[in-house]
């Protein structure tokens, strides 16, 4: 008998929100959203080894910040692997080593994307896959998790994340990611917002009511219609010069340019490339930027032994 795998490797990808609806907050703590996920082409490499023995998380890379990533047993894609661990009484242990690429902080989802691809790896390494059964294990590590860990990369998402309905991916568009110098707390982010709307209630957005056909997702006129981010009002009055990045994308041609998450990192989706000397006035504000693409597919699980 051929002996199984022991150790794969993928690529965690960024995403991005092309819709970010927060509604009412829970007994729990937690808000429900409504929101659109785009996934992108830049990404985390993720590896995993199967051990003998303990889970051993190494990353490093050209994004890793100065101070690291904080405590081991705080990291999303530690806690990912000890939740599988944890369920399914497998693997013995591991070694996962992280190649970051996705900025820290900025509302790109990379540490959930790291623990989405660590789930992946191991039910793709596991002899007994939890396969449907691995969304509820990402549900409990997050609300960007549960569609990070999908195979899909373009997703209507509801609840904590949790409820996904995939859809067919637009076509590739360009995606300029502006980071500026300072990134925006997520605690910080839904304190501003909830202070802000006092005891309003919120209405809920719903694409098949505005759409009538969630097909028309799949359509750029339609994405740049619908695009919002309930973040950026609160988050621009503490950080104006986010809204004058977003204005600066719009100027360099960006179809939609919006915050991802609850920011800081704000992004520009292009037809072609930005015009000549378009970013200028993003580098103006402070902001570094970087250039990938919408992804149209997810990047599979590899065996490499």
């Amino acid at each position: 008998m051929t002996p199984r795998p022991r150790s794969a490797r993928t690529l965690a990808q960024a995403k991005v929100n092309l819709v970010l609806h927060v509604l009412a907050r829970e007994g729990t703590g937690f808000h429900q959203l409504e929101t659109l996920f785009l996934r992108l082409a830049l990404g985390d490499g993720v590896a995993i080894r199967i051990t003998s023995g303990g889970i051993v998380l190494d990353a490093r890379g050209d994004a890793m910040p100065a101070e690291g990533l904080g405590p081991t047993e705080k990291n999303l894609a530690y806690r990912a692997a000890r939740a599988y661990q944890s369920a399914t009484q497998w693997p013995p242990g591991c070694q996962v080593e992280i190649d970051k690429r996705i900025p820290v902080g900025g509302g790109l989802g990379g540490g959930s994307a790291d623990a989405g691809a660590v789930l992946r790896i191991l039910d793709a390494l596991s002899p007994h896959p939890l396969g449907e059964r691995l969304i509820e294990l990402a549900t409990s590590l997050g609300a960007d998790v549960p569609f990070l860990t999908t195979e899909s990369p373009f997703a209507l998402g509801w609840g904590r994340g949790e409820r996904l309905l995939p859809l067919p991916a637009p076509p590739q568009r360009t995606v300029v990611l502006a980071f500026p110098s300072f990134g925006v707390g997520t605690a910080e982010a839904y304190g501003w917002l909830a202070a802000s709307r006092g005891n309003e209630s919120q209405k809920s957005w719903s694409a098949a009511r505005s759409l009538g056909s969630v097909q028309q997702l799949g359509e750029w006129e339609t994405l740049a219609r619908l695009s919002s981010n309930d973040f950026e009002g609160v988050v621009d009055a503490r950080h104006p010069g986010l809204a004058r990045i977003r204005g600066a994308l719009a100027a360099a041609g960006a179809r939609v340019a919006r915050m991802s998450g609850s920011g800081s990192t704000v992004f520009g989706v292009f037809e072609g490339q930005p015009a000549p000397g378009g970013l200028s006035a993003v580098h103006a504000e402070g902001a570094r930027t970087v250039v990938t693409r919408s992804a149209d597919s997810v990047v599979a699980v590899e065996f490499t032994d």
